[in-house]
């Protein structure tokens, strides 16, 4: 898992805010297909956003650590119903502060 200086993910958030989820965590979880799915987006994008249908707070906020584990990526955002990855490419599209 990366991790992030707090400017790091405050520069994040805001290039986040005009993103349109990419994908959606639904009722069966975490899947092999679901992770596929968002790593082969993160290598296109860095950046992303994901939509969880589930309703507790707490299950959502590991939903993201273990998307960050498992992917090797940042966790740089939970709120709401919306998580928030971001992983660099080889050729980074987005440079950090």
């Amino acid at each position: 898992m990366l991790t992030l200086t707090a400017g790091q993910r405050r520069f994040l958030r805001a290039r986040a805010h005009a993103l349109e989820p990419t994908a959606m965590i639904g009722s069966a979880g975490l899947t092999p297909a679901l992770l596929k799915e968002i790593d082969r987006t993160l290598a296109k994008h860095e950046l992303i956003k994901v939509r969880s249908l589930t309703a507790d707070r707490d299950q959502r906020g590991t939903m993201l650590n273990e998307l960050a584990e498992q992917l090797s990526a940042a966790p740089v955002q939970h709120i709401g119903k919306i998580l928030v990855l971001y992983r660099p490419s080889e050729k980074p599209a987005i440079v950090l502060p």
